[in-house]
């Protein structure tokens, strides 16, 4: 400090800038160190900034509340344009039963910390410090200190000393509970990985061309095709007299027809038997005016509207077979609802498939280029959604869902909605991946700043052992014993649930050792699933700790 204080007044916006870098970088470097194959990742930068508060670098007060609160800002808004497409969807089927697993381990994390602060006497911002950081979850950290703010600000360091303490632990003790559960139910979890790689090879699309063999089928639209709409295959090309054509859904099938398939392979094979018998006529390999292309759907006009709406094939006879969104690629029909940024296959002659793109846009630059002015007013509205008081009876005062909550849930419902009029509230993966690290980086460097004072007194003078050991509990006890009971009772398989208790606890590190264990994507998928619905009851939830420890 001393070496630098000619060029740098200590109360500048220079000072503060030069020093928030220098704590991010450090940070950043060292949650890049493995230890037994575990890093901590982006939680480096807020022990950094700790080692740099403790060893007395300060900076201008206002500037570092300002810069806390932004990158918060940043970072809970990108996390809702990123799980808004998918959150509602999120609740079908198997993802309600994994939401409601999800759900249990946050209620219990909550009655562990409440059960834990009244026992051993912990106050208010330590015990929901040690609840944010026991579950992973920094969000729940930045809506505990908006709240206890109100308190007084030493209330809201206190919970990031909580949270320091609470944090490596918490990593921990995730992934020894995978490998408990995976001990206790050995030869199950040991099937579970073995069918995921053999459903793996199964769900990937194929291409089949298939000779029509069937003679109940001489003369029938393939749309009626026994079975098609039940195996939801998809049929591109028909050769017919030597002749290679788009196939639609009325065009005519005949005896010695070949026709190309599309679908998961297995369901593929089932269609084959109703069809006739895989053809060694490779429809594909034709010598052919007719192609297949990818398509980037970015004109405003066409989205939220399905593909019989715009008309693509009765106007340019090319037929769309399938989709890729969020990385995840599917057959389509024509009640297929576009979004931006779909990635679809179309097949049909070169010149129809020019002219369908321009329908659709096929614009890589308009998909790169973030849309600034939605995101401004997206932001702006999510502030003050998270400004307005919430009743809820019981407790002493309104809830505000605050700085982490409101833009997360704003994002969210903007990004499901996707536009309005000529807004569009998509953010492409790279802007939303570098507003998301630049958020989150500047707030912990700033918790850390703030917190640095008194982190080591608290662990070496104070009760930093025994906040470390009662966060242990709160990670490990809820997902413990809901871990047991989904493989005991609900039978779930293994990864999905090790996929559904690393988002429970919002951790990718815990995620990263479960898709090291097997290659399958269905524990990621199981995170992706319940990670909205979490990380917003892990917002709300830390701030209702708060007031009824007030109350």
């Amino acid at each position: 400090m001393d070496l630098l204080s000619p060029l740098f007044s200590p109360q500048s916006v220079a000072w503060s800038v030069f020093v928030i870098m220098l704590v991010a970088a450090g940070g950043l470097a060292l949650g890049n160190i493995k230890a037994g194959g575990i890093n901590l990742g982006i939680a480096g930068v807020l022990f950094s900034g700790i080692l740099f508060g403790h060893f007395g670098l300060a900076i201008n007060h206002e500037t570092l509340e300002f810069l806390r609160d932004f990158g918060l800002i940043l970072f809970v808004y990108s996390i809702g344009t990123q799980v808004g497409p998918g959150f509602f969807s999120s609740f079908k089927k198997q993802g309600l039963r994994l939401n409601l697993l999800a759900a249990a381990v946050v209620l219990g994390g909550v009655a562990v910390t409440l059960a834990v602060a009244r026992l051993a006497g912990f106050d208010i911002a330590t015990a929901v410090g040690m609840y944010a950081g026991a579950v992973t979850n920094t969000p729940s950290l930045a809506a505990a200190q908006q709240s206890l703010a109100a308190v007084s600000p030493e209330a809201a360091d206190g919970a990031s000393v909580g949270y320091a303490l609470a944090y490596p632990g918490a990593i921990l003790g995730i992934i020894l509970t995978m490998l408990l559960i995976r001990r206790l139910f050995k030869a199950e979890a040991a099937r579970d990985m073995l069918e995921m790689h053999a459903d793996k090879a199964a769900s990937s699309l194929i291409n089949a061309s298939i000779a029509v063999e069937n003679k109940n089928l001489d003369g029938l639209m393939i749309k009626d095709i026994p079975a098609i709409a039940e195996l939801g295959v998809v049929v591109s090309r028909v050769y017919h007299d030597g002749q290679l054509a788009v196939a639609h859904d009325d065009t005519l099938v005949h005896a010695g027809d070949v026709i190309l398939a599309v679908g998961p392979e297995e369901k593929v094979r089932k269609f084959t038997l109703v069809v006739g018998s895989r053809s060694e006529t490779d429809l594909k390999k034709l010598p052919s005016r007719i192609i297949h292309s990818r398509v980037i759907v970015t004109h405003k006009e066409v989205i939220g509207k399905t593909l019989d709406e715009i008309n693509l094939e009765s106007q340019y006879d090319v037929v769309a077979t399938r989709a890729a969104r969020a990385d995840v690629e599917f057959l389509v029909s024509d009640s297929y609802v576009l979004q931006f940024a779909d990635n679809l296959v179309i097949v049909g002659e070169a010149d129809a498939i020019a002219k369908a793109a321009a329908l659709l846009g096929n614009s890589p630059k308009d998909l790169n280029h973030p849309q600034l002015i939605p995101a401004f007013i997206g932001i702006a509205a999510g502030v003050l959604l998270g400004s307005l008081p919430i009743t809820i009876p019981g407790l002493s005062a309104p809830v505000k869902l605050g700085l982490a909550g409101g833009p997360l849930i704003m994002a969210i419902v903007l990004s499901y909605i996707q536009h309005i009029g000529p807004l569009n509230w998509y953010l492409p993966p790279a802007g939303n991946l570098m507003l998301r690290e630049l958020g989150i980086t500047l707030f912990l460097a700033c918790v850390g700043l703030k917190a640095g004072g008194r982190f080591f007194e608290t662990l070496l003078n104070g009760n930093g052992v025994y906040i470390v050991l009662f966060s242990f509990l709160i990670t490990v006890l809820p997902i413990l014993i809901v871990g047991i009971f989904a493989k005991a009772k609900l039978k779930l398989n293994y990864m999905s649930l090790c996929g559904a208790l690393a988002g429970s606890m919002t951790d990718p590190p815990a995620l990263a050792f479960a898709n090291a264990m097997s290659p399958s994507n269905l524990s990621a998928m199981s995170y992706a699933t319940v990670y909205p619905l979490v990380m917003i009851m892990r917002v709300i939830s830390a701030q209702v700790m708060v007031l009824l420890f007030i109350a």
